[in-house]
């Protein structure tokens, strides 16, 4: 019996750890908006320079931590899942930077709580998988909540901006599907490639000239933090948590991330925006606080079960 309490309390340990890892991945994330609007450089330049302090704090730590990645891992780079990935992660990123500097932080953030109702897609048109009738709903529902806010950027100055974050939210939905086409295959050595390719292809545009002290330290703690560490928490909080509860925990970014920025900057999004965001955050809401409960039944049940 006192084994089977320490027990108990070593996984609620465990869970609670899982919720403080997630939470901190999540407002490493919801920095974006703070980093972008800190910067006094232009596009290309902190496109390739954010990527390389991303790269290079994913790359050290996975140097030394349990041994490093073996040659059979850093391989399957050349893979065509890994090359598929590297391809997805790189327009990714460059697009999500630029619909930083066109378009407001908050139809950003927005347009990309989309992507899991649009991997669900993919994982419909190229795996062939199920798709529950909630996440069709759901997924329409956050579908006309991103045509309200691009449709009312048409002539206003940020439909470019919309459409970059369209793009990279389609991106990054082909990189959550892409390891499930071949689950051998390693995420985290791709995404380091990613971003050192990242910057090959956009420091020629930039201007290293421009970078002062102000803005190498927002470059690195915008890598850093929003790139490496939040990726790193958000796995290690992941795996000790039900899914459908980290995904919860992570709508938080889609709150956080422009209120931080109007917060501090008095970014004020349009009134399409509020009306739109309000769509598809009731919808993810709907969603994941659906799968929440669906899994802590199923939990309830197995626990229950005597075998």
């Amino acid at each position: 019996m006192t084994i089977h309490l320490q027990a108990r309390s070593l996984a609620l340990s465990e869970h609670e750890k899982g919720i403080a890892f997630v939470v901190a991945a999540t407002l490493a994330w919801s920095a974006s908006g703070l980093y972008s609007r800190l910067l006094t450089v232009d596009v290309w330049t902190t496109i390739a320079w954010r990527s390389l302090f991303g790269g290079l704090f994913l790359l050290v730590p996975s140097l030394f931590l349990e041994g490093g990645f073996s040659r059979r891992q850093w391989r399957s780079v050349f893979h065509p899942s890994g090359l598929a990935m590297i391809g997805c992660q790189t327009f990714s990123q460059a697009c999500f930077i630029g619909a930083l500097f066109m378009t407001s932080v908050a139809n950003v953030t927005m347009i990309y709580a989309t992507a899991p109702f649009i991997a669900a897609l993919f994982g419909w048109l190229i795996l062939k998988e199920k798709v529950a009738r909630r996440t069709l709903v759901a997924g329409g529902v956050c579908f006309s909540g991103v045509a309200v806010i691009v449709a009312s950027s048409i002539g206003g100055g940020t439909g470019t901006g919309d459409l970059l974050a369209l793009g990279m939210t389609v991106s990054f939905a082909l990189v959550i599907i892409i390891p499930r086409i071949n689950p051998d295959v390693p995420s985290l050595p791709p995404t380091i490639v990613s971003a050192f390719l990242t910057l090959i292809l956009f420091a020629p545009f930039g201007s290293v000239g421009s970078l002062d002290l102000h803005n190498w330290v927002v470059l690195a703690a915008f890598g850093a933090t929003n790139f490496s560490i939040a990726l790193v928490l958000f796995l290690a909080g992941a795996r000790r948590m039900p899914p459908a509860e980290a995904a919860l925990l992570g709508t938080m970014e889609i709150i956080l991330t422009p209120f931080w920025v109007w917060l501090f900057f008095a970014e004020q999004p349009p009134a399409a925006t509020f009306l739109g965001g309000a769509v598809i955050l009731a919808a993810v809401l709907w969603h994941t606080i659906i799968d929440f409960r669906r899994g802590r039944r199923m939990l309830a049940k197995a626990e229950d079960s005597p075998f």
